[in-house]
């Protein structure tokens, strides 16, 4: 047993030499792409961060340290983070909104930085509890080398991404090798999860479901139907916005809020509303000028508030969904009794649509009608509870 066990930590070490230097090879042979991106407003934090180490020290040893990839997933961790302790943890990401909301959940923050230069940076750690599909080999392999208990939770493989994960299953599996604890969403995750050499598999649902959304801020809600259309995507607006119009002539007291998903957009998207409303005889309001929602349309310009507008709204389009994205989490809007309408596309989102019922899902052709639909429908709620438990426990045995 001692003797296999060496042979596969030799397997494994050798792996990991070879990895790094094709990481390298990786990381000269695109430095100047990395170098123009890190010029763009969004990238010019993360970039130098993630592949120079600017601003970017590593974290205090002997923390549980936490890797989340987008502002979803790192605010999916806060009720883990908070019956842990802030000052027994440490978060990383990779994006600029994740890492925005991870400095509202823990002390130590850091830009993970891009694999091979993980060698430099990991310090010895109590544990590393890894968010979803986050699956770096470095990443594990290190933390665990300098030893760390390795944890994947909120582990999901799409059906889109299945095929994939398969033709890769060779690399996969040494990925699991260095993982000690698995927690997926739902049970055919965790059969696939299994299928790639993943052991030691518990379900606990979709942690992003796990607590309640909060308002931060309290605004007015307007009269009338408020329709908020949530975290839209290139494609999705010029949609959205010609179903509403149609759907309003029927109900003229009705108000849209535009939310994009990416700040990058804000001025693409005010551009398209306010043509669309100067078409129709509306106004079009910009609530970083205004402050206000009393425009027929309103462009929702910021950042971090989406469950704000949430708490004001009647019916929810959930963007992401009519383009193919994939779809965003809709359980953030379950505490307020909002009406639900997305795409047909939520391939990423697959699992927490599945726990929830009453969502009505249709083609940007058939929104109008759906919008009726949706005045009278009944606002979704979820089939069965989530539990955080097995997770806890499982970090509870390092710290």
């Amino acid at each position: 047993m001692k003797y296999r066990k060496k042979k596969r930590t030799l397997k494994h070490n050798l792996f990991a030499g070879l990895y790094t230097l094709l990481a390298w090879g990786l990381y000269l042979l695109f430095l100047p792409l990395i170098l123009l991106l890190s010029f763009k407003k969004k990238y010019r934090h993360s970039i130098p961060a993630r592949f120079f180490l600017r601003n970017n020290p590593p974290l205090p040893e002997g923390r549980v340290w936490f890797h989340a990839c987008s502002f979803g997933e790192t605010r999916a961790l806060k009720p883990i983070i908070e019956a842990i302790g802030r000052e027994k943890t440490a978060l990383t990401t990779t994006t600029q909104t994740g890492f925005s909301e991870a400095k509202k959940l823990a002390e130590a923050v850091r830009y993970l930085p891009f694999e091979p230069l993980l060698w430099f940076w990991v310090r010895p750690q109590k544990a590393l509890v890894v968010m979803e599909a986050e699956l770096w080999f470095l990443l594990f392999y290190l933390a665990k080398r300098r030893g760390a208990k390795t944890m994947l939770i909120n582990a999901r493989i799409s059906d889109r991404s299945w095929k994939s994960y398969r033709r890769f299953a060779w690399f996969y599996t040494r990925i699991f090798d260095q993982i000690d604890e698995v927690y997926a969403q739902s049970e055919t995750d965790k059969a696939r999860l299994e299928l790639l050499g993943a052991s030691n598999v518990t379900v606990t649902g979709n942690i992003k479901l796990a607590e309640p959304a909060k308002v931060t801020k309290k605004y007015p809600k307007p009269s009338g139907i408020v329709v908020t259309a949530a975290s839209t995507h290139e494609g999705e607006e010029e949609g959205i916005l010609r179903a509403f119009l149609e759907w309003r002539a029927g109900h003229p007291d009705a108000k849209l809020l535009l939310v994009p998903r990416h700040p990058e957009r804000f001025d693409k998207v005010y551009d398209i509303a306010r043509k669309s409303a100067q078409d129709a005889g509306l106004d079009v309001g910009r609530w970083s000028e205004s402050r206000s929602l009393d425009a027929d349309i309103v462009v929702i310009d910021v950042m971090g508030e989406l469950i704000n507008f949430y708490a004001v709204s009647d019916i929810v389009i959930l963007g992401g969904a009519f383009a193919p994205v994939g779809g965003h989490n809709p359980a953030e809007l379950l505490p307020f009794g909002c009406r639900l309408i997305s795409g047909r596309n939520i391939f990423n989102q697959k699992a927490i649509f599945s726990a929830l019922e009453g969502a009505l899902l249709c083609d940007l052709e058939a929104l109008a009608p759906t919008l009726e639909k949706a005045v009278s429908a009944k606002p979704p709620r979820l089939k069965q509870a989530v539990t955080l438990e097995p997770i806890l426990k499982g970090i509870a045995d390092v710290v």
